[in-house]
Order: C-alpha cells, then sequence, then structure tokens
C-alpha cells in the first residue's frame, strides 16, 4: 500500500487508518464469526470498528459503549456498524449484549484515577471480570497497556512477554494489572481462548506522542526529558494486529506486546520536530536509565513489521501541526515517572 504524503482532513485521515490490508482481510475471512467491540466509543474504537467491516463485508461487526460523543453513533452506523448503547459497569447491561464469537475489549479508565480510584479499579477490574465470566464462550482480544511492566534499561530493547508485570506505582498501572489478572482467571476457568495486548502509544494525528512533543516544539514549550525513551506505532497498525490476534488466540490467554521495532528518544524526536519547524527544543529534566519499554518481537513475527515508519510518522505529525490540524485536546501525559493520572 502506498503511503500518502500528509492528510489533507480528518476524513482523510480516518479513511486511511480504516483501509485494510491483503493479510487482514485474509486472516479475518479465516476467522469463524461476528466482531463485537467493547468500548468502541474511545479513541481508537470508531477507526478499529470501521477497519473490521472494511476488511470483512461478510461479517456483522458490532460496536458497543455509552455513546456519550455526539455524532459517533451516526457516524458509526453510516459505516455499516451496529451500535448498542451500554453501560459496561453494568451487569444486567452486559447480559443483555448478544454473544458474538469474536470480542475485542477496549473499555477502560486512565486519566481522572487520581481523586476517584474507586471507578478507575472498577472499570479496569470488574468491568473485565463480568465481561469476562459473559463471554466466556467468545474469543477475546483485550487492550491492556504497557504500564503493567516494571521500568526498564533503556538499552535493554524493552520488556518482553517473560517479563512479570510489576508495575513501578500507580493506581492506573495496578488496576491494569488486575484487568489482565481477570481475564487470565477466567480463561483458565471456562477454557476461553484469549490475548492481553500491551500498547505502547498508539499514533493518531490528532493525539500521542508525536502530538504532545510536536505541539511543544512548535509552541517554543519546555520538554521534560525525565521519561527520556518511549515505543510507539501507527494506529491503523496497531488496529490492524489487534483484530489480527483474533486469529491468535491461546487458552489460557496469554499477553502480546503491541509497538513499534525501535526505542524512541524523546529528546531525538524533538530535535526532528525541530527540524521540521526550523525552531530549537526547549529541555527541562534529564533522561532517567529506565523507562516502560516493551519488545515487540513476537508481534512482529506473527504479524510483520508496521507499515508505516517512524519517518514517516515524524513528517505526517509535523505537517498536521504546522497547517493547525484539528487536535482531540488529550495529552498523553507520557512523561509521567510518579504513575498518578
Amino acid at each position: 500500500m502506498t503511503l500518502p504524503q500528509r492528510f489533507d482532513d480528518v476524513v482523510q485521515l480516518e479513511d486511511f487508518m480504516s483501509t485494510p490490508t491483503p493479510e487482514l482481510a485474509a486472516d479475518l475471512g479465516r476467522l469463524a464469526g461476528d466482531i463485537l467491540v467493547l468500548g468502541v466509543g474511545g479513541k481508537m474504537g470508531p477507526t478499529l470498528a470501521r477497519l473490521a467491516r472494511r476488511a470483512a463485508p461478510g461479517k456483522r461487526v458490532v460496536g458497543v459503549a455509552r455513546f456519550t460523543e455526539p455524532g459517533l453513533r451516526e457516524k458509526l452506523e453510516s459505516s455499516g456498524v451496529e451500535c448498542i448503547a451500554c453501560d459496561l459497569l453494568e451487569r444486567d447491561a452486559i447480559e443483555r449484549l448478544p454473544r458474538i464469537e469474536n470480542v475485542v475489549f477496549m473499555a477502560g479508565r486512565k486519566f481522572g484515577s487520581s481523586g476517584r480510584e474507586d471507578l478507575t479499579w472498577a472499570m479496569n477490574v470488574m468491568v473485565p471480570a463480568q465481561v469476562a465470566e459473559v463471554f466466556r464462550a467468545s474469543r477475546i482480544v483485550a487492550f491492556s497497556t504497557a504500564c503493567v511492566y516494571p521500568y526498564v534499561d533503556t538499552a535493554s530493547g524493552g520488556a518482553t512477554e517473560a517479563v512479570p508485570a510489576i508495575p513501578p506505582s500507580g493506581d492506573y498501572a495496578n488496576s491494569c494489572v488486575g484487568r489482565e489478572r481477570m481475564f487470565e482467571y477466567f480463561s483458565h476457568k471456562y477454557g476461553t481462548k484469549g490475548r492481553l495486548l500491551r500498547l505502547e502509544y498508539a499514533i493518531d494525528m490528532r493525539y500521542g506522542v508525536l502530538h504532545d512533543v510536536g505541539k511543544k516544539v512548535f509552541a517554543g514549550a519546555s520538554i521534560d526529558l525525565a521519561m527520556g525513551h518511549v515505543n510507539v506505532i501507527w494506529q491503523g497498525d496497531a488496529n490492524s494486529m489487534a483484530l489480527r490476534a483474533l486469529g491468535q488466540c491461546t487458552a489460557p490467554a496469554s499477553a502480546l506486546n503491541l509497538s513499534g521495532p525501535e526505542t524512541v528518544s524523546v529528546r531525538a524526536l524533538a530535535e526532528a520536530f525541530g527540524r521540521h519547524f526550523s525552531k530549537a527544543p526547549v529541555f527541562t529534566g534529564k533522561e532517567a536509565g529506565t523507562a516502560w519499554l516493551v519488545n515487540s518481537a513476537e508481534a512482529h513475527r506473527l504479524f510483520g513489521t508496521p507499515r508505516v515508519p517512524l519517518e514517516t510518522m515524524i513528517a505526517w505529525q509535523a505537517d498536521w501541526i504546522a497547517r493547525g490540524g484539528v487536535s482531540l485536546g488529550k495529552d498523553t501525559h507520557f512523561d509521567t515517572r510518579d504513575g498518578k493520572y
């Protein structure tokens, strides 16, 4: 697939992110059953659901969310995605959902955790337990996070799936371990096949680490280097791999890291944006010797390396920012090291 030089608008951006590769179409074509996306209303959910619909036009794709964002339900339905309004915190509401063979679980809570830790734990632990029990006969691919890992040396190449899930601090990260444990428990109990996708930083022009760093360079704002290294992956690639993971589920459910192939220096990233904008980045602090990093070699073995390279993402992001492209206004807080969100 030929990569575009730029994205003129959100319509073109979302169309590209939801255009399936032949490999995805082939994998979903071999997959028995329809697809249910729980938490379709988040940042990644709408394009994942549209991607699934376009890759498997003969399958039923159902998106579940509260649908509080105006126009989202109508937009998804116009793309052929069936929508069901549901509050996943209500067990009875989960029980009323159709039993579909393939489930992509995208629900969760991160920002706003401080001060409502109870809600964070309910959303990240109670809801997965209820979903895992109700959909015990389905395959379940659940989005998780690199935050379940301890910090690793920045020169290590990232934590592999063999590294124990022991986060350094914070209710959010610990509740994410709880989410994984619930899916693992019910997978052991019922033989449910699943995958736990430990994603690190999907990139969309409207949000993400590249967006956050690029905006600061463009505005002349300082960039904190304390969390000086990250992993990133194009959102379209992450969604494609997540859907393909439905055909790679295991019993008991197992972890799978999901990101790009390189460890990305935040300093080098800011300097690259500086060259695009002809502006010198402003830095504060110093890079720590450790960071939340993942090694995604296993995912790349299964699905191939991501089709969009880092250099292309940087160029796209710089162009988007320079032209005043729309932003979701949702900072990733990638530079946080105390686990408080």
